[in-house]
């Protein structure tokens, strides 16, 4: 139903409006879909003062929902354009976190502006010399080069010093006097062990991206001290258990054949992607997850509850972290410097199919 323009409809009945080019919506329609009253709606609908800026959001969020456009009093200039440089969008979590911080921005005001690197194209300084030409407000990185400890983190200072406000989600660098926003990669990693240890399993294995990403370098600490402190497993050893290879299902795939044949019967996977690599792998074989061999992930992603079998996995925090990032951004934006440190958030171990006791 686009194209049609809502208005309030004057000396009507209380719950409708009036509509361009098609039939409106009902008041409570609206209401219903914002989670909000229809007073409320009826006074962001008329541009009047006394809404809370989230609370207008819900409203005009709803309207986009229900297929229809806004009132034009109610379409006001942007508070300014904020850039989101992503690594890729083939990996679903990248998605997630994209959606949750346009629409914060977009509650405050802000124009989204999503960068994403891909083989052959802009670099991710090229994409930040393109932000900065756009005159961008503030930029939100994820797990960019800041997360890589053999890049130069020289590139965050110099853009601090052009005085344009940053904030950084996965990969903490402490060279880099900035808020960063994290997941605790560490207690990830020693939650999917002591899960597969609980079911039974003595022998697990980790496949991780490259350990030159603090992410990866964190989950593998993690779990070679979960299998230390779980399983007795010494240290060196542990360390023979854990297999870094590419980002993505192919990774995940190549990785889990090594640890198979280590005979290992669990493995934690650095993300969903590599997990579903991994259980490619055990079926490549002949056979069967979790029959045969257990497998853990990483992230949650959208649909991965949906897999066959459906995977267990660690779920990151991404609306509290994606918030939490754009809440610190424009405090920077505003004046208000938040403290340069790493804001750690907790993740979630979230049992499923993919997961069960040795030999079942």
């Amino acid at each position: 139903m686009g194209g049609v323009t809502i208005s309030l409809a004057r000396g009507g009945a209380a719950g409708d409006l009036g509509v361009t080019g098609g039939a409106a919506p009902r008041l409570a329609d609206i209401a219903a879909q914002a989670g909000v009253s229809e007073a409320t709606v009826s006074r962001v609908l008329n541009g009047k003062a006394g809404v809370a800026p989230a609370t207008r959001h819900r409203v005009l969020t709803a309207l986009d929902l229900l297929g229809y456009e806004r009132p034009v009093r109610l379409r006001q200039r942007s508070a300014g354009l904020i850039g989101l440089v992503i690594p890729e969008l083939t990996n679903p979590i990248f998605p997630a976190f994209a959606q949750v911080i346009e629409q914060t921005l977009a509650g405050h005001g802000y124009t989204p502006v999503l960068c994403t690197q891909m083989p052959g194209g802009a670099t991710e300084d090229e994409l930040v010399e393109q932000l900065e030409e756009r005159g961008v407000t503030g930029i939100v990185f994820m797990s960019g080069l800041h997360a890589d400890t053999t890049e130069d983190p020289g590139r965050y200072e110099r853009l601090a010093a052009r005085g344009v406000p940053f904030v950084l989600i996965n990969g903490f660098n402490d060279r880099v006097n900035a808020p960063f926003v994290s997941p605790d990669d560490r207690a990830a990693a020693r939650m999917a062990v002591s899960h597969l240890t609980d079911l039974g399993h003595e022998r697990v294995g980790l496949a991780i991206g490259p350990t030159r990403y603090v992410p990866s370098r964190r989950k593998a600490e993690g779990f070679v001290s979960a299998l230390h402190r779980l399983l007795g497993v010494p240290r060196e050893e542990a360390d023979s258990y854990i297999q870094s290879t590419l980002f993505g299902v192919e990774g995940g795939h190549a990785a889990a054949d090594t640890l198979l044949d280590q005979g290992c019967t669990g493995i934690v996977c650095g993300s969903d992607l590599m997990a579903l690599g991994a259980i490619r792998a055990v079926r490549a074989r002949g056979l069967d997850v979790p029959g045969d061999v257990s497998v853990v992930g990483f992230d949650d992603s959208p649909l991965i509850a949906f897999t066959d079998p459906p995977l267990t996995t660690v779920r990151q925090p991404v609306r509290a972290m994606a918030t939490a990032a754009v809440d610190a951004l424009l405090e920077e934006i505003e004046g208000n410097p938040v403290q340069r440190t790493e804001y750690v958030f907790q993740p979630e171990l979230v049992v499923r199919g993919s997961t069960a006791a040795p030999g079942r």
